[in-house]
């Protein structure tokens, strides 16, 4: 890779490549970074999320002819075929022809699963034909490509990718700085396709210090990014650290953002909401962490970025995936009265199923800090549970045991503000999940994790027999009843799963176990 990144970039074209409209908070923190450390450097930033499809093309074609830029830096964000997101809902599609009791509806979602493959297909192969674009119009034009979903994949993507393109796994900020000082040797973990289309890959040596990325001069992104407003009257999103030391079996934030939590400082990661706040009339947050309270000493430091909040009395609605270990009842009367909208956290209401996902907390833990929102003053805020169903170590007994607890959470809060989330476990690759069910047998181990083939493209959405019937034939009565009442389809989902498993007691149509099973070994 030496010979390629010999001369110092002087302009910077990042594309975001399309999806669903969100803020686009990962381009936005390099770019600023970037700027701050390099000013002479001249940037632009073209969205094509909110570009309409039929143009993109041209738009990209005209920007890089205008523009002339020594380097193009994609920003991909999600690519795995199975992944429902708001522009289609594959769950749904996968449940209706598996279990739905209507021939008409199983041969529509057998239709409708065609479509969502057949787009999938297409625009993976169309953003590839965006980087090759920027080859043919700019042959000596350095290409990188960044994001979520390259950070998974970035081992697949790189074969496709058009010569002298840097593919960046997981931190975007050195990397990006390193190239565009032209050095030798770039820093950070990449794969890197040379002239003759050789490969060749590094793997990180350090991360990247946290403290240099200082609130966001929103001065400069909007003089680069004029389409930013399109996205401040939704959540946006504001990084406060990164790093995971756990090892949930189905996550890879921990091999993304390395097992070492770093931090923000949290005078700086205040000035950056209060600029939204004041600049653009932001009201909602989500902090983008892995999860935003997570260890005991994260803790201490969200509990300063709430202390800023409450000090300079900013009237915002904030969120973000919480765990719930080392909450205190201060943290919790903290985070209602520097405006917490609403609670969200992954949840199974069994410490069977906890243990086999090595989540790493106690379920009374959880439970208790329930209780600490509660008695803090707790009005009327959502408690959304993202619970992965039939994940491996489930049994009948456990589902009963999760559907108990969500009507402990019912009566502590009210029906109504308690919202399960049916999901599905996605199988990653890299995952201890997937080295499990590879070694059982349930996955090939030579599949591919970016298959077209929707056969595989089921198995890696995670619901297998016997359970698996059971909850998505609740999942589509409740769907189909939608239209009856406003009962949310979470809620009356749980209850029509407890339903069938109490019919198939009474009935004795069991062809699972009473008794719990024994927990799948871990990987």
């Amino acid at each position: 890779m030496n010979e390629s990144v010999n001369n110092r970039i002087k302009k910077v074209l990042y594309v975001r490549l399309p999806c669903w409209k969100i803020y686009p908070g990962g381009v936005i923190y390099v770019a600023d970074y970037i700027h701050k450390q390099r000013p002479d450097i001249k940037q632009e930033l073209l969205d094509l999320a909110i570009v309409p499809a039929k143009q993109r093309k041209q738009v990209l074609k005209q920007r890089i002819q205008a523009m002339q830029p020594d380097m193009v830096a994609f920003s991909w964000r999600n690519m795995q075929s199975f992944g429902p997101h708001p522009e289609d809902d594959a769950l749904d599609v996968v449940m209706q022809f598996d279990y739905s009791p209507n021939l008409w509806r199983r041969f529509k979602a057998a239709i409708d699963a065609v479509s969502i493959i057949y787009e999938y297909t297409a625009s993976r192969f169309r953003n590839f034909t965006y980087m090759k674009l920027v080859r043919q119009l700019l042959p000596e034009s350095k290409i990188v490509v960044g994001g979520t979903a390259v950070s998974i994949f970035g081992k697949y993507v790189i074969k496709h990718c058009p010569v002298n393109t840097v593919v960046a796994v997981g931190e975007g900020e050195p990397t990006m700085l390193s190239i565009v000082d032209g050095d030798s040797t770039v820093v950070g973990e990449w794969y890197y396709k040379d002239e003759r289309g050789g490969i060749t890959s590094s793997s990180r040596t350090e991360n990247f210090d946290l403290k240099k990325l200082t609130a966001v001069d929103f001065d400069y992104v909007e003089s680069i990014f004029p389409e930013i407003k399109q996205y401040t009257d939704d959540y946006v999103g504001v990084h406060t650290k990164r790093g995971c030391p756990y090892q949930c079996h189905f996550c890879l934030y921990n091999q993304i953002e390395g097992h070492e939590q770093r931090y923000r400082d949290p005078v700086e990661i205040v000035d950056e909401i209060e600029s939204l706040n004041t600049r653009y009339g932001v009201r909602k947050i989500w902090f983008t962490d892995a999860q935003f309270c997570s260890t005991r000493r994260s803790t201490y430091h969200v509990e300063e970025i709430l202390d800023e909040i409450l000090r300079r009395g900013l009237k915002i609605e904030w969120t973000g995936y919480l765990r719930l270990n080392y909450l205190t009842a201060a943290l919790a009367k903290k985070m209602l009265d520097s405006g917490l909208a609403s609670l969200d956290l992954s949840f199974t209401g069994t410490q069977e199923v906890i243990n086999s996902l090595t989540l790493g907390y106690k379920l009374e833990q959880q439970m208790q800090a329930f209780q600490m929102f509660k008695d803090a003053g707790y009005t009327n805020q959502k408690v959304k549970l993202y619970i992965p169903l039939n994940a491996p170590g489930e049994t009948r007994l456990t589902l009963q045991k999760t559907i108990n607890r969500i009507k402990d959470l019912y009566q502590m809060f009210g029906r109504e503000n308690v919202l399960p989330f049916i999901f599905f476990i996605g199988i990653q690759p890299g995952t201890p999940v997937e080295k499990l069910l590879i070694k059982q047998g349930y996955l090939n181990r030579n599949y591919n994790p970016l298959t077209f083939n929707p056969f595989v493209i089921k198995r890696l959405l995670y619901n297998p027999k016997p359970l698996g019937g059971i909850i998505a034939r609740s999942y589509l009565k409740a769907a189909a009843s939608m239209d009856k009442n406003s009962e949310y389809i979470g809620r009356a989902t749980m209850d029509l799963i407890e339903r069938e498993l109490a019919e198939s007691r009474s009935l004795r149509k069991i062809d699972f176990p009473l008794e719990p099973e024994k927990v799948i070994e871990k990987a």
